[in-house]
């Protein structure tokens, strides 16, 4: 069984959908601290030809709480017209905008919950069968911390494999993953680019830009375009 685990990211890029189509199961990491100016709930879409950074506005935040124990706002509404000022004018903006705004309508206001949910939502859009598990759900040694924690989630859950973006080659050590009769694999994304309005191409932009410019068959075939790398 293939596995991921990563924090959760709002409208991440088109990476995190590729790992997440990738395995089997998707842990979303929401009981490990939130970080300040990460990705959690923030990305960049494409607006006035340039990229723009978005941020989903939090209640209570701090870098000495869990992820799980933060809180969004109530309004969202300047966000939402933001994106539909940015991509109006998209060819599939009449199909991905109402799932854009069913994301905001989700009644429970936690953050770990809530983008969990538009994972979840766009996910089912973009027909990808992956289970998510939030890890604050799962039984597990939490006094354990960075890679021994992902190891002992990787053996509750019986993974034979873990994934990791390519960024995370740094944290991770193959022989102890090996040790526990665990495969260790990095996901590189190839080259994208798509046509964005008459602009030159602006890359790794959140997976709403690639939603409003390009047909979910595409996007499937997009899904495919990464190589595995080992830390040998």
């Amino acid at each position: 069984m293939k596995l991921a685990i990563m924090q959760p990211y709002f409208l991440p890029y088109i990476g995190y959908w590729q790992l997440i189509n990738a395995v089997d199961k998707f842990v979303i990491y929401d009981d490990v601290n939130y970080i300040n100016k990460g990705w959690i709930n923030r990305n960049n879409i494409l607006l006035n030809k340039q990229p723009f950074r978005f941020t989903l506005t939090l209640l209570g935040v701090s870098p000495n709480k869990l992820i799980n124990e933060i809180g969004i706002c109530e309004n969202q509404t300047k966000l939402i017209k933001t994106f539909e000022t940015a991509y109006t004018k998209s060819p599939y903006f009449d199909k991905i905008f109402p799932i854009i705004k069913q994301i905001f309508e989700y009644n429970k206001k936690n953050l770990a919950k809530f983008v969990g949910n538009s994972l979840v939502r766009i996910a089912n859009h973009l027909d990808i069968r992956t289970e998510f598990i939030y890890s604050s759900e799962m039984e597990k040694d939490c006094s354990l911390k960075g890679q021994k924690k992902i190891i002992n989630i990787c053996n509750k859950l019986q993974a034979g494999e873990y994934l990791n973006p390519i960024g995370g080659m740094k944290l991770y050590n193959q022989a102890d993953f090996e040790a526990n009769h665990i495969k260790l694999r990095f996901l590189k994304t190839r080259p994208i680019e798509y046509k964005q309005f008459d602009n030159t191409f602006i890359p790794d932009l959140s997976i709403l830009d690639v939603m409003m410019f390009n047909a979910q068959t595409e996007i499937g075939k997009t899904l495919d375009k990464y190589e595995f790398l080992d830390n040998r």
